[in-house]
C-alpha cells in the first residue's frame, strides 16, 4: 500500500488533459480541503481503502485529488473520477478524524461535479439511468411487482441464480438481482390510512415517511412503526402524496432530481401540523436532515426546508427521547440474543447508536451482543452494491462473518439496504439467522407475539 500521496505522485496516463476540471458551481471548498493534515487516522476506518488497498481510494487520497483538480494539477476524467466513485459515502472517516475534516461535504460537492463533467461509458450511463428512473419512484416500482412475483414463483429466479450467465453478461445486473427481496402478498396491499389515532391519551401528533423500497418490500416495518408509535400515545399522519426522500439520487450527485424530490416531500408534510416527522430508514433519515443544505440556494424553499429539517427524527431517536409507555413482553420463553447492525447513516451520519440499543434492551429477555468492527460498512451504501459489486461483495462477506461470530440468534437492522445486503450474504452462506428491524421487534413485544 502507498504510504502517502501527493499531487505529483498521481500517475500520468495518455488521456490526461489539464483543461478538464471542476466547474464553478460549488466545487469542493478549498478551506475544507486545507483542514486535512494528512494524518491517516481515516485509513483504517475506510471500507474502500481496506478492500482496494490504494491510497487514492481512501479519504486522504481523495482529498489530495480534489485539491489537485482544484489547482488544475490533475484533470477530472474517468481515471481520476473512479476514485470518487469507489467511495461508499459511509462517513466513517468523519467520525474518526481528529481534525474534524468535513469529508461528507467534500464528497457531496464532488459527486455532482463528476456527473456533470465526466463522460461515462454507455453501459455505465444506461445502468445509472435505470436506477435513477426507477428506484426513487414508488409507483414505477409497484408496476414491477407482478413481473417480479412471477419471476420468483415460476422458479426462474432459482435457475438464473444457479447459472453463471447473468454474472458474465453484466456483473451489475447480477448484483441487482442478488439482493431482490422476496415478493409477498403484503407488497400488493392497499396503502395505509392517512391518519391513525393514538392508543389511549394522545401525547404527540407525528408524520411518518413510508420510503420507496421500504413501503413496497418492507411494508411490515412501516406497519410496525405505526403500531409502536400509536401504542406510545402518538397520532400518526401519513400523507398519501409523499414520494421519495431523494437519498439515492442525492448520494450519487443527481442534484436536480434530488432537489425536486425534496421539494415534493416538503410540500406533502407542510400542512400536517405535526410535532415530528418520523423516518425508520437510516439512509433516508440522513438525507431528510440535509434538506436545508440541499435547498440553500432556493429562495422559495430555503426557510421551508429548515422548518422541515427541524422536525425530522429517526423513529428510534424519537422513541428514546420520549417516555416509552407501552408495556413490553418477552419475544420467546428463553433469553433472546440479538446483534444490532449499525447502519452507517445512523451511526456516522446522524450520530445515532445508543438509542436503538436502549430500546432493544427494554424488551424482557433480550441480550445484546456487539460484533467486531461494528462501524464497518456492510457494502450496501444505497446503490453502491450494484454500482461497485466487487468491493461490496467483500465488505458484505466481512460483515456477515463478524455478525455470525457473536453467536447471536437474530440480527437487528435499521436500514432496508443493509437488510437486503445482509440477507443476500446469509443466503449465500446457507445461514438461517433472521434479520428484523427493531420496530418489528418492539411491535411484537408490545403485542405479546412470540418469535
Amino acid at each position: 500500500m502507498t504510504a502517502n500521496l501527493t499531487p505529483d505522485s498521481i500517475p500520468a496516463t495518455p488521456e490526461l488533459s489539464f483543461t478538464q476540471g471542476f466547474d464553478a458551481d460549488r466545487p469542493p471548498d478549498p478551506k475544507l480541503i486545507d483542514s486535512c493534515v494528512h494524518c491517516g487516522f481515516c485509513l483504517s476506518t475506510c471500507p474502500s481503502y481496506r478492500v482496494i488497498g490504494k491510497e487514492t481510494d481512501s479519504p486522504r487520497g481523495r482529498i489530495y485529488l480534489m485539491d489537485a483538480i482544484n489547482e488544475q494539477e490533475a484533470p477530472l476524467i474517468p481515471s481520476t473520477s473512479q476514485h470518487f466513485d469507489s467511495c461508499l459515502g459511509c462517513l466513517a472517516c468523519v467520525t474518526a478524524c481528529p481534525s474534524g475534516v468535513q469529508y461528507d461535504k467534500l464528497i457531496a460537492a464532488t459527486r455532482p461535479q463528476v456527473e456533470r463533467n465526466v463522460q461515462r461509458n454507455l453501459g455505465d450511463r444506461l445502468f445509472r439511468q435505470l436506477i435513477f428512473s426507477m428506484f426513487p419512484y414508488p409507483d414505477r416500482l409497484r408496476a414491477l411487482l407482478i413481473p417480479l412475483w412471477l419471476y420468483q414463483k415460476s422458479g426462474l429466479q432459482g435457475v438464473v441464480r444457479s447459472l453463471p450467465m447473468l454474472q458474465k453478461i453484466s456483473p451489475r445486473l447480477a448484483a441487482m438481482e442478488s439482493i431482490l427481496p422476496n415478493i409477498t402478498a403484503k407488497a400488493f396491499a392497499a396503502p395505509p390510512p392517512t391518519i391513525v389515532p393514538a392508543q389511549g391519551e394522545k401525547r404527540y401528533r407525528v408524520g411518518v415517511i413510508l420510503g420507496c423500497v421500504q413501503r413496497l418490500f418492507f411494508s411490515e416495518v412501516n406497519e410496525a412503526t405505526v403500531r409502536v408509535l400509536t401504542a406510545n400515545g402518538c397520532e400518526v399522519v401519513i400523507p398519501s402524496e409523499q414520494g421519495c426522500c431523494s437519498a439515492l439520487p442525492q448520494h450519487q450527485g443527481q442534484t436536480a432530481q434530488a432537489q425536486a424530490l425534496a421539494r415534493q416531500m416538503i410540500d406533502s408534510f407542510e400542512k400536517t401540523d405535526v410535532d415530528a416527522i418520523i423516518i425508520n430508514a437510516a439512509g433516508c433519515g440522513h438525507t431528510l436532515k440535509e434538506y436545508d443544505h440541499m435547498l440553500q440556494d432556493d429562495p422559495q424553499y430555503r426557510d421551508r426546508a429548515k422548518a422541515f429539517v427541524a422536525k425530522v427524527k429517526d423513529v428510534q431517536e424519537f422513541l428514546a427521547a420520549i417516555e416509552f409507555t407501552a408495556p413490553l413482553h418477552p419475544l420467546q420463553d428463553a433469553p433472546l440474543t440479538i446483534v444490532y447492525q449499525d447502519a452507517c447513516h445512523l451511526l456516522h451520519g446522524q450520530k445515532i447508536s445508543l438509542q436503538p440499543r436502549q430500546l432493544l434492551r427494554k424488551i424482557p429477555g433480550v441480550k445484546l451482543k456487539e460484533p467486531i468492527d461494528a462501524a464497518l460498512c456492510c457494502g450496501s451504501a444505497g446503490v453502491y452494491n450494484m454500482l461497485q459489486p466487487d468491493v461490496a461483495e467483500e465488505l458484505g462477506r466481512q460483515k456477515i462473518q463478524n455478525l455470525l461470530a457473536t453467536g447471536a440468534t437474530l440480527i437487528a437492522s435499521s436500514n432496508p439496504g443493509c437488510s437486503l445486503q445482509i440477507q443476500k450474504h446469509l443466503r449465500e452462506q446457507n445461514q438461517t439467522v433472521p434479520i428484523l428491524h427493531p420496530m418489528r421487534l418492539l411491535d411484537y413485544s408490545i403485542r405479546n407475539v412470540k418469535l
